[in-house]
């Protein structure tokens, strides 16, 4: 046996150089959609072992999008959650709103992640998470699929870790841009602005990347002309983001990075809502405000979210030790819309106004050893994660929803990937996590639908509540032909599934009565893949379990939705291929679908969890060198899997017919200048999305935005 001496250094190196290692653990560079692998470029991914590692090396499914394709989708919209509904196989369509709420990942919730640190909130889940940082900021997209406890608690779909851009290896590059985006079917008060500024560059050991935008939104518009309505609305909604990283390179092996990132979003629209239903067959949309009287709440959004990170790096700690450290500090304000259902007569409210408020303080060590013993090669990656979480839901007027949860989290793990004769891959780990929570005294919230539908106030007994879980992961992958290379994996994932929704409708005295314990998920996924000259596919099955799954049950007496926890099996499959024609022509297609039950009463899972059949193509021509025009086409299938009661669907179990869509980008380089021209909804689809089609709660029935056009021009010196 002996150690090696240098490679596990020397593949971070190379990583750094790619602007691969900015979260402290480790991934792949070339994208699910791209044509026929390089064969001299490494393909690596940081987010899916907390270290770099090859794709073709991973016993999963993991999607990537590139800077090349990421710059390409902002020519149509900068919304991260459109980009990735089209880019994702086994992601849930977009809601075409500021929320993510129902857009799982293979039917459960996913983690978002900054460069490793976590975005979403899973506390208490206001599904705003996607919108976190702006894409201008994003060198890449890294999706690993599946329930991982890779990075702890709300990874119970898998990981979205959004990779942000490097600082450049020479003299300042300066690039700057401007964009407007504005309806065609109705131009009227539609249109919008966007500004973009970055620098980045290096001055011998220091480097540096600044970004900034702004963007505000004019009136967005449906087929039809209309203004959707104001829930999670996107209509005159201003969005600043400031991004900042700042590194110093010690030593070739040794560097100290900082990244400051801050995001808000908020919609000050002076609209009001004309309502519908998805019963009615009426759609919801917003109309000026011409009443005169002062307009209820504040603008809802993130109110200006904070994200801190130092970083120290060695990959040279000891000969074949590399090692992270990274100390992160978070504060999240999120406001949601005025609500007429948190209304209570008898104390004088006629409404309310929720804030997810979450401040976050972690500490990371993670080490990697590489090992080589003659004909196989293994990496040992280990560490703690340590992290403190503290999150609440009060009400904008004083009144408290969901009380303040402090929770502590720490976890010790071990992966190790074995590479047996250059030819098969196994890979394995362990995870510890240990949470303790803790809960004051509190008094669930009086809630009234109508004057006759109220539900009770009841005094709940605070505590402390404990939780610890082992999870594991096993996975094997042959990578002895480019042809075919098949995986199979197993892996588990633990997740405190949205206690501030069970502890905002609890119905007992003691949270110790709640069923509040962490869900463990199994997941088990097969698959193969490979490619042959300009070709390349990936088919991959999947199916997991849960005892404890969260969904919802419309309450007939309240008038509410409460939770319930439920046992839960999901399954499914997915297929992609693309294709380069020519060096300037190539496609490709996506095929995905998810189904899955509660299997203690034998329902199917509702749309809140399960989405509709999804298939993708796109279209990528280079007509010229300084030129490119691409189009990406989208189609939802039908879900009906409820019937309706008392002649109305209730909760999130409506139907879902099929709708299509297509995206048309294209640019035109002259110079250090590029024009760009995106349409959205090209053909002027009249729909709902998946969400609007299946959710029956007031608000959510509005239509997808008619064709849209975004005319931009950016500068690079």
């Amino acid at each position: 046996m002996r150690l090696a001496l240098t490679p596990c250094a020397a593949s971070i190196r190379y990583a750094l150089v790619g602007s691969v290692l900015l979260s402290g653990m480790a991934f792949a560079t070339t994208p699910v959609t791209s044509t026929t692998p390089p064969a001299n470029i490494e393909r690596l991914i940081i987010s899916g072992s907390r270290v770099v590692e090859r794709i073709d090396e991973v016993p999963s499914s993991v999607t990537l999008i590139d800077n090349a394709t990421l710059n390409q989708d902002l020519k149509v919209s900068s919304e991260l959650q459109n980009i990735l509904a089209m880019r994702v196989p086994g992601l849930a369509p977009s809601s075409g709103t500021s929320s993510n709420a129902g857009q799982t990942l293979r039917g459960r919730k996913a983690l978002i992640l900054i460069d490793g640190v976590p975005q979403s909130t899973p506390l208490r889940n206001g599904s705003l998470d996607m919108r976190s940082v702006d894409a201008n900021a994003i060198e890449r997209i890294e999706v690993i699929k599946g329930a991982t406890s890779i990075y702890g608690n709300g990874a119970a779909g898998g990981i979205i870790n959004y990779i942000t851009k490097k600082p450049g290896d020479s003299k300042a590059q300066v690039n700057l841009g401007a964009s407007s985006k504005f309806s065609t079917v109705k131009f009227e008060d539609s249109a919008g602005y966007r500004f973009n500024a970055g620098v980045d560059g290096s001055l011998e050991k220091f480097s540096y990347v600044l970004n900034a935008v702004t963007e505000e939104t004019g009136l967005q518009r449906d087929a039809e002309g209309d203004v959707p309505g104001l829930v999670y609305g996107l209509s005159e909604t201003k969005t600043q983001n400031l991004f900042t990283k700042l590194q110093y390179q010690f030593t070739d092996a040794k560097s100290l990075q900082f990244t400051y990132n801050y995001y808000e979003a908020q919609q000050n629209a002076d609209l009001v809502d004309v309502s519908g239903s998805i019963n009615s067959g009426v759609k919801t949309y917003a109309i000026k405000d011409t009443s005169g009287k002062p307009k209820l709440g504040e603008p809802q959004g993130p109110k200006g979210n904070h994200n801190v990170t130092l970083k120290y790096v060695d990959d040279a700690l000891l000969d074949s030790t590399q090692m992270v450290l990274d100390a992160y500090g978070q504060k999240i304000d999120n406001m949601f819309f005025f609500s007429s259902s948190l209304a209570n007569p008898s104390e004088g409210y006629s409404g309310g106004q929720s804030i997810i408020l979450s401040e976050k303080i972690g500490l990371r060590a993670n080490f990697n050893t590489e090992v080589d013993w003659d004909n196989i090669v293994t990496n040992f990656v280990y560490g703690v994660d340590a992290l403190q979480d503290i999150s609440s839901q009060p009400l904008e007027d004083g009144r408290i929803w969901v009380p303040e949860m402090d929770m502590t989290n720490l976890a010790f793990y071990l992966q190790t990937k074995w590479v047996i004769f250059d030819d098969w891959v196994i890979k394995a780990g362990v995870r510890q996590d240990s949470v303790d929570l803790s809960v004051k005294d509190y008094s669930t919230l009086k809630l009234c639908a109508s004057a006759t539908q109220c539900t009770e106030s009841i005094d709940v007994k605070g505590g402390d509540l404990g939780f610890n879980a082992t999870t594991y992961n096993l996975g094997l992958r042959y990578t002895g032909s480019s042809f075919a290379s098949p995986f199979i994996s197993y892996s588990q994932g633990a997740d405190i599934s949205d206690l501030g929704l069970l502890l905002r409708a609890a119905a007992v005295n003691d949270i110790a009565l709640i069923k509040s314990q962490a869900a463990i998920i199994d997941n088990y996924e097969i698959g193969i893949s490979g490619y042959v000259d300009a070709f390349s596919y990936e088919l991959a099955a999947f199916f997991s379990e849960s005892e404890l799954g969260t969904s919802s049950k419309y309450d007939a007496v309240s008038g509410a939705y409460v939770p319930i926890r439920a046992p839960q099996e999901i399954w499914g499959y997915e297929a992609q291929v693309s294709y380069a024609w020519l060096d300037n022509l190539s496609t490709g297609m996506s095929y995905s679908f998810v189904e899955g039950k509660d299997t203690e009463k034998d329902e199917y899972l509702d749309g809140q969890i399960i989405s509709p059949p999804k298939f993708t193509a796109t279209l990528d021509w280079q007509p010229t060198d300084n030129s490119n025009i691409s189009l990406a086409y989208l189609y939802i299938g039908d879900r009906d899997r409820f019937e309706p009661i008392n002649g109305a669907y209730v909760g999130s179990q409506g139907p879902v017919e099929h709708y299509n869509i297509v995206n048309l980008s294209s640019s035109y380089q002259i110079n250090d200048w590029t024009l760009s021209l995106g349409v959205e909804n090209l053909f002027n689809e009249d729909y709902y999305s998946a969400r609007s089609q299946s959710f029956t709660f007031k608000g959510y029935n509005t239509k997808g935005l008619g064709t849209t056009m975004n005319v931009g021009v950016s500068y690079q010196f």
